[in-house]
């Protein structure tokens, strides 16, 4: 999940957990993963020619991959550069059903990045917003106005210092 994209935080991500099932995916699939995390924009004529297979036959596994959630072929953009000048990771503490809390906090526009966690925060977000004004009242507003928020803590992106997606595959 982008933190660094806009149009990546209006897709909908597919929910996943560590008890989640792993799909099988065969080298060819795992190698088209592998080229379009080198070079999202790589043509599906390119990929086949690395990876062995035909234009049709690159785009079929492609849309097979984006549709069963394996992977999103998403834009990446530099928020700033956007007039987005605030980003943060939000700390939750709540109260009840976890994954309820969670579900509300994915609907919030601001917010691209929801996971559930162990430790002394039951939820962390991530934020996207014009300014430290907007950052405040999504604050009160929006995030600490979900039912079963008990306390929040905002730790503010000073700098982004690396962010990768090619981790490849297994």
């Amino acid at each position: 999940m982008s933190p660094q994209s806009r149009s990546a935080q209006n897709r909908q991500a597919q929910p996943r957990s560590a008890s989640s099932k792993s799909t099988q995916l065969d080298d060819v699939s795992k190698a088209i993963i592998e080229q379009l995390q080198s070079d999202g924009r790589r043509s599906y004529a390119e990929i086949g020619k690395a990876v062995g297979l035909s234009e049709a036959a690159v785009r079929q596994r492609v849309q097979k991959l984006t549709d069963s959630g394996v992977m999103q072929v998403v834009a990446v953009t530099d928020p700033m550069q956007l007039g987005f000048y605030r980003q943060a990771m939000i700390g939750l503490r709540v109260s009840g059903d976890t994954t309820v809390v969670a579900e509300e906090l994915a609907k919030i526009d601001e917010v691209d990045y929801v996971v559930l966690t162990a430790g002394s925060f039951d939820i962390l977000v991530e934020i996207v917003c014009e300014n430290d004004d907007d950052l405040i009242e999504l604050l009160n507003k929006k995030i600490r106005a979900v039912p079963g928020v008990r306390s929040t803590e905002t730790f503010v992106y000073l700098k982004l210092q690396k962010q990768f997606y090619n981790w490849g595959t297994r």
